[in-house]
């Protein structure tokens, strides 16, 4: 056994998933929110010969009932939770500690072994990032001071994109004003797009670095990337996760000169316009709800305002797969990931429903299969293959920090 212990921490709460590195299984996971507030919920499950036993601390419990001031004490509450549920920590000591951290700037373009500087460097990255570095940060000093003997890794949404040519990262700004501010294109779901990019190519048979490919992880936020021989050329994300695709809460590509028609006609301001494109736009905006399932039962119900979210929804897909397409030069693999991009069906097939002229051909049968797992959803014919590829953020962390803290 060779546990590594992955932790994905926001600004009020914290995932953390327990991966045998050595049989790429998970032995545990859980969640632990509500960090800051009266009272906390922790949710620990322990998958044991492929079953998924789901404790829950509830108010009823006292381990519960206290309040969780911080993320020190939010990982004494997860210590907890491994004492009394297992495995134990003690038997199955964790190797490594891979933490993911979405904004790596231009700094990091590898999963790093955390050092005070390497701390630094997250914290000044703040800026970018100011919603998700900050609750990172607390996370990584929490879990250094649990496991203050083990190697900790932080693994960079934003690293995998590092490979984009200046063309594709940089934005017609001012130049001196781009620098100043460090403002161009970072990408993100990195994590994700270098694991789907990678199990493809290994289910196919196939040399990764032969293979041109393009990943659409299409969840609640949703990022399409075109990958030549396994880097990343161009990706849908920018500065920030707010552009490119059309998401559950996010608006994705927009006419900048938007914001300053709110700003003058609405007397909204930059937290409010932010909130505004992240938090009330996208599906929601569109037709009251963020969840593609719903959006899809009331479409088919004749809800007009639905019908036009999902159109909108599809054009923009099908706008970046013309995109990369062309910067591409042609695609071998087209593989959907993530909950809308592993589930939906009908999404998958409206995203390529234009595209037989570049060859690519679905297979209505196998599209619409209930079959889980990794598998081919074109036809035998097709001239490009498309996938349905489970992502794995977890196991990739695992994987990634692993490697460095054996190095």
């Amino acid at each position: 056994m060779t546990p590594v212990l992955v932790i994905n921490s926001g600004s009020s709460s914290f995932k953390y998933q327990l991966v045998d590195v050595a049989t790429e299984r998970p032995l545990a996971s859980g969640l632990v929110e509500r960090i800051g507030e009266e009272s906390g919920i922790a949710t620990h499950t322990v998958f044991l010969g492929g079953e998924r036993a789901a404790v829950t601390a509830t108010k009823a419990t006292s381990r519960i009932e206290r309040a969780i001031p911080d993320h020190t004490a939010g990982f004494a509450v997860m210590l907890e939770a491994f004492a009394a549920q297992g495995p134990s920590l003690q038997n199955a000591r964790p190797v490594a500690v891979g933490h993911r951290v979405v904004q790596g700037g231009a700094r990091f373009f590898e999963p790093t072994l955390i050092t005070p500087l390497v701390e630094i460097n997250i914290d000044e990255l703040s800026a970018l990032a100011p919603l998700h570095n900050p609750g990172a940060l607390q996370g990584i000093r929490a879990a250094r001071a649990a496991f203050a003997d083990v190697p900790h890794v932080a693994v960079f949404d934003t690293a995998f994109h590092q490979t984009m040519p200046a063309a594709a990262y940089t934005y017609a700004i001012d130049r001196e004003t781009a620098q100043k501010h460090r403002i161009r294109k970072y990408g993100f779901h990195g994590t994700s797009h270098k694991f789907v990019s990678e199990a493809a190519a290994a289910f196919l048979g196939r040399p990764l670095a032969e293979l041109s490919q393009i990943v659409l992880h299409l969840g609640n936020g949703a990022s399409a990337t075109a990958i030549r021989g396994g880097e990343s050329v161009d990706t849908s994300m920018g500065l920030t996760p707010l552009e490119g695709l059309v998401m559950g809460t996010r608006s994705g590509d927009i006419d900048p000169s938007v914001l300053g028609v709110l700003a003058r006609r609405e007397d909204m301001g930059p937290g409010e316009l932010d909130a505004f494109l992240n938090k009330r736009s996208g599906l929601l905006g569109l037709a009251g709800a963020s969840d593609m399932r719903d959006i899809d039962t009331r479409r088919r119900e004749g809800d007009a305002d639905a019908q036009l979210a999902f159109d909108v929804y599809i054009h923009r897909l099908r706008a970046y797969l013309g995109a990369y397409l062309a910067q591409l030069g042609g695609v071998d693999v087209i593989s959907f990931t993530a909950g809308v991009g592993e589930n939906s069906a009908v999404v998958r097939a409206a995203a390529l429903e234009t595209l037989g002229f570049a060859g690519v051909h679905l297979d209505a049968e196998r599209n619409t299969s209930g079959e889980r797992g990794i598998r081919v959803i074109s036809t035998d014919d097709s001239l490009v293959t498309v996938l349905v590829v489970p992502t794995d953020e977890e196991l990739e962390i695992a994987r990634q920090a692993h490697a460095v803290a054996t190095a």
